[in-house]
């Protein structure tokens, strides 16, 4: 479908250009810190589902399922830890790791349970959508 003569888009292509522009604003308007935040709560999430463990055995399970692409830094880890369990989504206590050291180790609460189906769920339809757009362009 091709503009008008007047340079102008059909009455149903106007709705759907403001549809996807609005989309696009809504997409801007989160930072890109907290898409990777996000992406990397959901992952937190979804590795402590099989139960409790440490932050670097977190971190390293990333890193080795991804084939080394993804990989975590303390930095970012740590603190999405902590923010984690400030959110409830996670408890957190000391013990002493198979290496026989004292750590961390997390634990996801019911809350954490419940938000990591809504954030999967998102992240699939997102994700397929994209895909979607890469196998058709």
């Amino acid at each position: 479908m091709s503009k008008d003569v007047h340079g102008e888009w059909p009455q149903h292509w106007a709705c759907l250009n403001s549809f996807i522009s609005m989309s696009i604003i809504e997409i801007d308007i989160m930072a890109k810190a907290d898409n990777l935040q996000g992406a990397l709560e959901l992952l937190v999430m979804k590795i402590l589902r099989r139960g409790p463990n440490h932050g670097f055995a977190v971190s390293s399970y990333i890193q080795q399922t991804s084939d080394e692409i993804l990989r975590v830094e303390a930095g970012s880890l740590y603190p999405a830890l902590h923010r984690m369990t400030e959110a409830g989504l996670l408890k957190a206590e000391w013990r002493v790791s198979e290496a026989g050291r004292r750590a961390r180790f997390y634990e996801l609460t019911a809350k954490g349970r419940r938000k990591l189906e809504t954030d999967e769920k998102r992240w699939r339809a997102v994700s397929g959508a994209v895909a979607k757009i890469l196998r058709t362009v």
